[in-house]
């Protein structure tokens, strides 16, 4: 018998595991940029949280103005301080006072000619001006003034003789000061600045204690 022809070339191996090493090589690459994707969304989803919570601590801290705080801080007395008796009361004191102008917000506080007035039991018995001026970003402005106090003005001076009898001399002060907070040269906000406050002048020891300002 004839022996069977064989082909000069050997027969080229079955492409199965090749098909299945690509299909697998592919997919490990999809499974690889999918991957990537949600990092880089994740990323992009972080970065926004993050811009947005500075954003809102921005607007609640530098972008919250407030209105600055006006005080009666302490006082002296030096060169006058005549004070009545029970049976003549009367009071002719001169009292070097300093006030201050608190000023918590992120911009500076621009404020106009004030007057500042001081009373005895709602009656005037003596006043000053504050000048214009400028109360720096988060600082406190000390201003000395000096304030001329008597009580001529008084209509009842019996309360007033038994506070001296007492050696207390009860006074209230109030003011408001107008002006505007400068913030990055750009926003202008108008605001003020009040003075309510109460205090006791000693006539013993020549001091003014117990300040106590709303």
């Amino acid at each position: 018998m004839a022996e069977k022809s064989q082909s000069p070339y050997p027969l080229a191996p079955g492409n199965g595991h090749s098909q299945s090493d690509e299909e697998s090589v592919m997919a490990h690459s999809k499974e690889l940029k999918k991957k990537k994707r949600m990092r880089c969304l994740l990323y992009i989803v972080l970065f926004a949280v993050f811009q947005t919570g500075i954003i809102l601590l921005f607007a609640l801290t530098v972008m919250r103005i407030r209105n600055p705080k006006f005080r009666v801080r302490s006082a002296s007395f030096v060169d006058t301080f005549d004070v009545g008796t029970e049976a003549s009361p009367n009071f002719t004191l001169r009292m070097n006072s300093q006030f201050t102008v608190k000023n918590t917000n992120f911009g500076h506080f621009k404020y106009e000619l004030g007057l500042v007035t001081f009373a005895y039991k709602g009656t005037t018995v003596g006043q000053t001006t504050i000048g214009k001026a400028r109360a720096r970003a988060r600082s406190t402005k000390k201003v000395d003034v000096v304030v001329d106090l008597s009580s001529p003005s008084l209509s009842n001076t019996n309360e007033l003789g038994r506070d001296i009898s007492l050696g207390v001399i009860p006074l209230s002060s109030y003011s408001k000061l107008d002006g505007k907070i400068h913030l990055f040269k750009v926003i202008k906000r108008k605001k003020s600045a009040e003075m309510n406050c109460t205090m006791e002048i000693e006539t013993a020891s020549r001091i003014l204690r117990n300040i106590i300002c709303m």
